[in-house]
């Protein structure tokens, strides 16, 4: 059944950004309150999650569970383009990229992730005309169901945020080769206003013009070994 994302479907992507992100006590007492923010579909889809984050009674133990799953596992990363580009150049570009979207549509990361850093990435989904959310999401479901099998394949709760991302697109993800090995450019690339991770992780400023985003291959994108248009 084909998925049209709707402004009910706004919410959902602004919760999932929570989820994923770095367990704070703060919207850890809040979970009762992101659950109610949820379809009936959606909450049942996520309960895996909400059921292993009320399972913690000390909030520096679920850091670390959330650490070691992340940050410890180059297949867990939350970082987009990681899992497309690895550490070649290319990551650079498709991150600039990537900012300037935001930038069109009039927001701006207010906090020290990269632009790729997946809860930024549905924060921004949430905030979004449907129609945006709904293109850009099939534009990433590939890389992103990439993240949520290795998270499947590991056992871990997490993996139902992607099932959920996946739930709402028609898209259906690709198989994607395994990113290449290389250095990113010694220059370093800055990203937003003085950035200080405080929430929101957007801010709202004037939009401008972007380049078109490329969140997986061209191979992959346009459907011929060699990348070349249809």
């Amino acid at each position: 059944m084909t998925h049209t994302l709707t402004a009910q479907d706004s919410p959902v992507f602004s919760v999932l950004s929570v989820l994923l992100g770095y367990p704070e006590q703060d919207w850890l007492d809040a979970l009762p309150e992101l659950s109610d923010a949820l379809p009936a579909p959606a909450r049942e889809r996520l309960d895996p999650l909400f059921v292993f984050l009320r399972g913690f009674d000390d909030v520096i133990d679920l850091q670390e569970a959330y650490v070691a799953t992340f940050d410890r596992r180059a297949a867990h990363s939350l970082h987009l383009f990681e899992h497309v580009h690895g550490e070649s150049r290319d990551r650079g570009q498709a991150m600039v990229d990537l900012q300037q979207e935001y930038l069109k549509h009039g927001l701006e990361p207010a906090t020290t992730e990269l632009p790729d850093y997946v809860p930024l990435f549905l924060e921004f989904l949430g905030q979004v005309p449907p129609p945006a959310a709904e293109d850009l999401l099939g534009d990433a479901i590939h890389v992103l169901a990439r993240l949520g099998d290795k998270l499947a394949e590991s056992d871990s709760p997490y993996a139902c945020v992607f099932a959920q991302l996946r739930a709402m697109t028609a898209v259906q993800p690709e198989v994607l080769p395994d990113p290449p090995e290389g250095d990113m450019e010694e220059t370093m690339i800055t990203f937003g206003p003085q950035a200080d991770g405080t929430e929101p992780l957007l801010m709202r400023r004037p939009g401008d013009g972007a380049q078109p985003l490329v969140f997986h291959p061209p191979r992959a994108r346009a459907g011929h070994p060699d990348g070349s248009p249809t």
